[in-house]
């Protein structure tokens, strides 16, 4: 066997070595990211919210359901929300428009300081006549106990964030409630070159809130859920590596 084979044999296990730790660290995420090197970041496929794995049904308190009357010669019925039906989201399939629009400013400081100190002797200067002892030292000494302690702590925080967006993102009804409120979620993604931005949004509406062009402003969404993200090569570069987050995990200091 030439050394040359040998090298490249090595050169392969080391290959597959470093190519299974990834894999153990990362989730083989690593081997995902390197079948995609010059590939432009795919885009998810819609899919139906209701079958996701972690989706779970809302469950909130809800008033007694009312029992429909009709009037003779009327056309109102009694619980009826509106006389004539309109096009506004009100069942589990149809769309309407949430107008996303966040603008947040936080300012904080605070400073906590905390110092303590303790001193603690304890001692016997004569017992039952040591000091007519030749040596009283050797036998019983001056000190017992001797115990000092000193703690100090100073810790300070702050908090200087500002946030804007504004966007809108078509949701999906996908529950009603027993009293009518509907449940929505909508998800949107763009690729930009070869980066993804994705924006959820989700919660509890009112038909009410609803307008007359079928949407409805975030800030009216109950239980709201709204995020804004992306993924890609510039999202890759800000994260740390996963030998440093493993390390960020498991140092006590």
């Amino acid at each position: 066997m030439s050394p040359f084979s040998s090298a490249s044999r090595l050169r392969r296990i080391a290959i597959s070595a470093l190519l299974l730790a990834s894999c153990a660290l990362g989730g083989c995420s690593s081997i995902d990211r390197l079948s995609q090197i010059g590939e432009q970041p795919k885009l998810s496929a819609i899919d139906n919210p209701t079958t996701q794995p972690g989706y779970k049904p809302v469950q909130m308190p809800m008033p007694k359901p009312e029992v429909a009357s009709y009037n003779p010669n009327s056309l109102w019925r009694n619980g009826s929300r509106a006389f004539f039906k309109d096009q506004r989201a009100h069942q589990v399939g149809d769309l309407l428009t949430v107008t996303v629009n966040i603008t947040d400013k936080a300012n904080i400081a605070n400073e906590t300081q905390r110092s303590r100190t303790n001193s603690e002797n304890s001692g016997i200067t004569d017992f039952i006549g040591a000091q007519t002892i030749t040596q009283p030292n050797k036998i019983l000494p001056g000190r017992i106990l001797t115990a000092d302690s000193t703690a100090a702590s100073d810790g300070k925080g702050s908090v200087n964030r500002t946030e804007a967006l504004q966007t809108n993102v078509a949701a999906v009804v996908t529950q009603v409630l027993p009293n009518g409120n509907l449940v929505v979620e909508g998800k949107q993604e763009i690729r930009v070159n070869y980066e993804i931005r994705e924006l959820i949004v989700a919660g509890i509406v009112r038909p009410e809130d609803i307008q007359s062009d079928n949407t409805i402003d975030s800030t009216k969404i109950a239980q709201a859920r709204i995020a804004y993200g992306g993924r890609g090569q510039i999202m890759d570069v800000q994260q740390p590596r996963y030998g440093q987050q493993v390390m960020d995990v498991l140092l006590p200091f």
